[in-house]
């Protein structure tokens, strides 16, 4: 049976690279969609006039709608045709074509939902990472697990992806974050449905491009949608969707530290207005339930940690 696979690359100031590009698709690829998202340099006029192959469809946003959009443009697109894997691939030049197979092996031999690149699997895949980047990428590859649900993930804002279709049309893809933030809204969208994913080793290339993403931009932006995320992950795992011993967990260890931390402040205060020494006995009431609380948080982390998707979820929709 021969699947019809896609690609999707969105172009936003990608006219040094995309032609090149465009070059490097193997035969395994029966469809590439060139989303130009107003790009000031018409990346999506380029390919059009310079690139004669059949495969390749360009698609023009009039507005910008930002990298999370066009790849949501690209998406709907394959849909429409019936594509049975979508693979993402950006336009600079900085993930190989050829790596193509290895993302889509996993998602058609049923062993997974969803792939993404792991740039951080061998030592040689990093010596042309910067080191600011590598702590970068580290510091958020541990916050987006803890936002999406994914702890087996060592690259999570990695954006060489491929995803069955079966599995992108249970997305509310009008809800996913339209800006630079989409990858791991992605992971959030694709846990509350509990979709198995895996990672395939990629080495890290950088080229003369330069990223439009800002620093500042990320430490603004990212940590309240982090946040949100996260809550409600937790929301729907573990108290919408089911109940389990992490549920109670989570109440009973929120409600003691809270309570010990609340009364231990309270006569912390009083006891350094009135200039008086705290009882031992009072120390203890608040403490106790502090650390309780602290232990059955720690243990739903830990049972957080063990709660990933292991069943992919494609090759049980009809």
């Amino acid at each position: 049976m021969t699947h019809q696979v896609a690609v999707v690359i969105p172009c936003y100031r990608a006219t040094r690279s995309v032609l090149e590009l465009l070059s490097h698709f193997g035969p395994e690829v029966t469809h590439i969609y060139i989303v130009d998202d107003a790009c000031p340099e018409k990346s999506g006029e380029l390919v059009k006039t310079k690139c004669a192959d059949p495969r390749v469809k360009v698609i023009i946003h009039e507005e910008n709608q930002g990298v999370g959009g066009a790849v949501m443009t690209g998406y709907r697109q394959a849909l429409l045709d019936h594509a049975d894997v979508i693979v993402k691939v950006d336009g600079d030049g900085q993930m190989n074509p050829a790596l193509i197979p290895q993302f889509i092996r996993p998602i058609l031999c049923g062993l997974a939902d969803y792939t993404k690149g792991n740039r951080f699997f061998s030592l040689n895949f990093l010596s042309s990472m910067p080191c600011l980047r590598i702590f970068g990428n580290a510091v958020l590859s541990f916050i987006s697990k803890a936002a999406c649900g994914y702890w087996n993930l060592m690259d999570p804002t990695n954006g060489y992806t491929a995803i069955h279709a079966k599995v992108l049309a249970m997305l509310p893809l009008d809800k996913l974050d339209k800006r630079y933030f989409f990858e791991s809204d992605m992971l959030f969208r694709l846990n509350t449905i509990r979709a198995v994913i895996i990672e395939i080793p990629m080495p890290a290339v950088y080229g003369s491009e330069k990223s439009n993403l800002a620093i500042s931009q990320v430490i603004r932006e990212f940590p309240a949608k982090y946040l949100v995320r996260f809550i409600k992950r937790i929301f729907y795992n573990y108290f919408l969707r089911d109940f389990n011993m992490c549920s109670l967990q989570l109440l009973c260890g929120l409600t003691l530290f809270l309570c010990g931390a609340c009364f231990g402040a309270y006569h912390w205060y009083l006891a350094l207005a009135q200039d008086i020494v705290t009882p031992i006995g009072t120390v203890m009431l608040a403490a106790l339930p502090v650390i309780l609380g602290s232990q059955l948080l720690l243990s739903a982390i830990s049972f957080d940690t063990m709660n990933i998707p292991r069943e992919p979820l494609h090759p049980r929709i009809a």
